[in-house]
């Protein structure tokens, strides 16, 4: 979970970087490439997750 949001934070930040920074465009595309590839891992760690709790 702190990998998850480490790399969001990291891609928030890059996306701003990049948004406002005269010529570093590349940065925002960084960050929108790393923002969508963790909330898909983030997703597919909570559905693979969800059905393996034992019941009591």
């Amino acid at each position: 979970m702190v990998l998850i949001l480490a790399l969001a934070i990291v891609a928030i930040v890059l996306g701003i970087i990049g948004a406002v920074a005269n010529g570093w465009f590349f940065l925002l595309v960084i960050a929108i490439i790393l923002f969508v590839a963790d909330m898909a891992y983030a997703g597919i760690r909570w559905y693979q997750g969800s059905g393996q709790h034992p019941t009591r």
